[in-house]
């Protein structure tokens, strides 16, 4: 053994590293034919290894996110003693926040926005189809923040709350839980806000199909009603690949139904062209019903889907798609 450690050592070139290595290891562990078992070992990573990316990628974002409360709290350091932009603490923090995240949305996604022009100047309530994570969306508010200058918040789920060191990212980005009587307040102050009615049901539970699954929800269109503003549909163009889920497995689905927490495993996190589309503008029509809104809101939001994703969803189209040179019309 040490007769072949020293040939590694003080032979010429012929002899691989990677033997060398295999000696070395033979001589410690005292395990011998020590490479096969290494050769063995390595077809396996190897053959696992897209397996193990798919579900790794996802935690890029969550990443992100905390890069982006390091940030804020940084932030808020420094500018306490220097008291700037006393007219809103956050101005600048925002700014960053949109820079960082269109930054992302940019590289990883070739991310586009389309039909801006469609959000009126004043308030609106911006309704969304929702994908398995809300990463579109979160490109959407940082692109119309740099394009617009403009804010939009969310309605959440309660259980982001409880994410640890999250309080301070959802104050500054807008995020509200509720309930109604918040939302309507939050639209007559002049303000935007986005709603997915699906809510983590549609996020979880969709597929490569995009089926809205609303159920009978119609709050968000008594919110749009009471506070007499238009509601605006918006979807984005292979949000299901970019991340998907595991939700067509019963025993979760009936898991969450019980305990209503996001226990469904998550992959994903491929670098698929995202656009994201916004509709016209719903109008607010006095004598139109709750119920009525809602189902002519869902309409909307599935046309949107019908024009611009292909069905069912396609990992591979979606990332070749990254590679075209024309711009989908919008």
């Amino acid at each position: 053994m040490t007769g072949g450690n020293e040939s590694c050592a003080a032979g010429p070139t012929s002899v691989s590293y990677l033997t060398c290595l295999t000696y070395i290891l033979e001589e410690w562990t005292g395990v011998e034919h020590i490479g096969d078992y290494l050769s063995y070992a390595f077809y396996v990573l190897w053959l696992l290894f897209p397996l193990v990316v798919v579900f790794v990628l996802p935690g890029v974002i969550v990443i992100l996110f905390y890069v982006s409360i390091l940030l804020l709290h940084i932030y808020k350091r420094k500018n306490e003693l220097k008291e700037a932009y006393s007219h809103d603490f956050w101005v600048g923090a925002r700014e960053m926040l949109a820079t960082l995240w269109d930054g992302h949305g940019r590289i990883w996604h070739g991310y586009e926005l389309h039909g801006v022009e469609n959000i009126p100047p004043g308030p609106g309530l911006v309704v969304f189809y929702h994908g398995a994570t809300p990463v579109d969306y979160i490109y959407f508010t940082a692109r119309l923040h740099i394009m617009k200058k403009r804010c939009c918040s969310v309605v959440a789920d309660h259980f982001v709350f409880r994410v640890p060191g999250f309080k301070i990212l959802l104050d500054v980005q807008g995020v509200i839980h509720g309930p109604k009587e918040a939302c309507v307040s939050t639209l007559k102050k002049g303000h935007l806000l986005a709603i997915a009615p699906g809510g983590l049901r549609e996020a979880l539970f969709s597929d490569e199909m995009y089926t809205i699954l609303w159920s009978n929800r119609k709050g968000f269109a008594q919110v749009a009603i009471d506070a007499q503003v238009p509601i605006i549909p918006m979807f984005t163009q292979n949000v299901r690949e970019g991340f998907r889920t595991l939700g067509g497995i019963k025993i979760l689905r009936s898991l969450y139904e019980r305990i209503r927490l996001p226990i469904v495993p998550l992959y994903g996190g491929f670098p698929v062209k995202l656009r994201t589309f916004i509709g016209e503008p719903i109008p607010y029509e006095p004598n139109m019903t709750a119920e009525e809104l809602a189902e002519k809101t869902k309409a909307a939001v599935q046309a949107l889907i019908e024009k611009h994703q292909k069905i069912p969803g396609n990992i591979f189209r979606a990332l070749m798609e990254r590679f075209q040179t024309q711009k989908k019309d919008d």
